[in-house]
């Protein structure tokens, strides 16, 4: 797989990525940005940002920065444990994630990820995730 924006856009295409509104900023090995515009869809019926939203988001750009980031040989990744600690939330105007890899091994990689509100720069959730990394066979039964 590229990086390009226009190859992870394509790749995206018909998933929960392109249905949320994700947009990718930077992806390349150990580091990926994205962001979403809130929609009322991305809300809670108590009409904050929906934890789901957020979850979203921060495992999606870590799950292209593990995709930019794999060892030689492997061809993709899982999410095998996730955290999130929220801080805040949004109800309008743009959300953004910046992931970073912590730790990128043979057969795991860590990610540390941080939500933001753009415009008020204040901190909606904290999150990592654990990918476990695949080789052999390209499709899951």
């Amino acid at each position: 797989m590229t990086n390009s924006l226009e190859d992870i856009t394509e790749r995206a295409r018909g998933t929960l990525v392109e249905l949320m509104g994700l947009e990718f900023d930077q992806v390349e090995p150990a580091h990926a940005q994205a962001h979403i515009d809130v929609q009322t869809t991305h809300l809670a019926p108590n009409n904050f940002l929906h934890a789901a939203s957020v979850i979203a988001l921060a495992d999606t750009c870590c799950g292209f920065g593990a995709l930019a980031s794999l060892p030689e040989g492997a061809h993709s990744f899982t999410t095998i444990e996730l955290k999130a600690n929220f801080l805040g939330t949004a109800t309008e105007g743009t959300v953004t994630c910046d992931a970073v890899l912590r730790h990128g091994g043979r057969t795991t990689q860590v990610w540390d990820a941080v939500v933001r509100h753009e415009k008020t720069d204040k901190t909606i959730a904290l999150f990592r995730c654990t990918q476990m990394i695949l080789y052999g066979a390209s499709k899951l039964a």
